[in-house]
């Protein structure tokens, strides 16, 4: 698969045939976007630094470190990176394909399962039937299905009317029209417009702009941006503010998401 930054490195699937876990590693330079396309085997994507975005099917994720993206065998997926991001991949056989659920979903990446996902990628031999290398898979396995889920999603209409005023607040998630302007540029009442939203989202345009805005920021955070900065990036009218927002959602302060920061999930 190559596009205009380059080439991703390759992976036989076939080798799930015969070990239950394989991992990958890559490195992707900023700006790259790795075109919409799908694996056989469930994937957890997981990124050792920097911050992914990775748009599956209908929704949109944001997989900042410490947080990995676990995605079902034959979803469609986009993944782009603002900043440089070391690539940590593992794909499961298909006895493992519902290990983390059939949905795609954020989770939590302790420091003991980072360990088992590094040390299973070190392991470059074939798989070691009762061996040291078992061991570690059936760790990692109890491991991952420990994990809690992350908040870092936000799920996409299909009306194409809707479309356009989400796609306008996830270029400018600072945008601050009221829902009066959304629903005369879906075309819409505002009826109707709160109406479909929410039937097509599961939640209203407000709290679907605020995930989208709390998303933004983990982004810019983790790219090394001042917290100040990021609460008027993104909208919010004071950094007081954001930062409040930021802990009811996500139960950590802004600064737990810099670099140097705490990378541990919030107990």
């Amino acid at each position: 698969m190559i596009n205009g930054n380059g080439p991703i490195k390759s992976f036989d699937e076939t080798t799930c045939e015969t070990r239950p876990v394989v991992g990958l590693e890559d490195e992707y330079p900023a700006g790259f976007v790795d075109p919409p396309h799908m694996h056989s085997h469930a994937q957890l994507l997981y990124a050792s630094s920097g911050v992914m975005s990775v748009v599956v099917d209908a929704e949109s994720f944001v997989i900042p470190p410490q947080r990995a993206l676990w995605i079902p065998a034959g979803a469609l997926h986009e993944v782009s990176c603002r900043g440089p991001v070391s690539i940590r991949t593992l794909y499961f056989e298909d006895a493992l394909g519902d290990l983390a659920g059939s949905e795609c979903r954020v989770i939590e990446i302790s420091d003991f399962l980072k360990a088992l996902i590094l040390e299973l990628i070190r392991c470059k031999d074939n798989h070691d039937v009762g061996g040291r290398q078992e061991r570690i898979v059936e760790l990692l396995i109890d491991e991952v299905r420990a994990m809690p889920v992350a908040p870092f999603s936000a799920k996409m209409p299909t009306d194409y009317r809707l479309l356009r005023v989400c796609r306008r607040i996830l270029e400018n998630p600072a945008d601050d029209s009221d829902l009066d302007d959304y629903a005369s540029l879906a075309g819409m009442s505002r009826r109707t417009f709160t109406r479909l939203f929410r039937q097509e989202t599961g939640m209203g345009l407000a709290v679907w702009r605020q995930q989208v805005r709390l998303m933004e920021a983990v982004s810019l955070l983790a790219m090394g941006q001042p917290v100040t900065t990021v609460a008027f990036d993104v909208g919010y009218e004071s950094p007081s503010a954001f930062s409040a927002m930021f802990h009811r959602s996500f139960g950590s302060s802004p600064s737990h998401y810099r670099p140097g920061g705490s990378q541990n999930p919030p107990s």
